[in-house]
């Protein structure tokens, strides 16, 4: 196999993977809050304590992933334009 052709068969597995990912499991993990809903805090003693309500997932731990937003995006375009 030529190299250009073992990338493009790697590149075409890895597709699918995360289509599948994206169509098998929508949300995944907050990478701010690390799926907490907050962001972890110490007190002045070093122990933990519950911080802030994350902003970027609005304190559910999970957000949607890029794939599955782009496929709802393009859904909605489509399903508007065939009315």
């Amino acid at each position: 196999m030529t190299p250009a052709l073992l990338a493009i068969t790697c590149l075409t597995a890895v597709t699918f993977c995360y289509i599948g990912v994206c169509a098998v499991s929508p949300f995944g993990r907050c990478r701010k809050c690390d799926g907490l809903g907050f962001q972890l805090a110490q007190t002045r003693k070093g122990r933990p304590k519950r911080g802030k309500h994350c902003r970027r997932c609005d304190g559910n731990g999970i957000r949607i992933r890029l794939g599955r937003h782009l496929y709802n995006l393009w859904a909605r375009t489509y399903r508007n334009g065939t009315r």
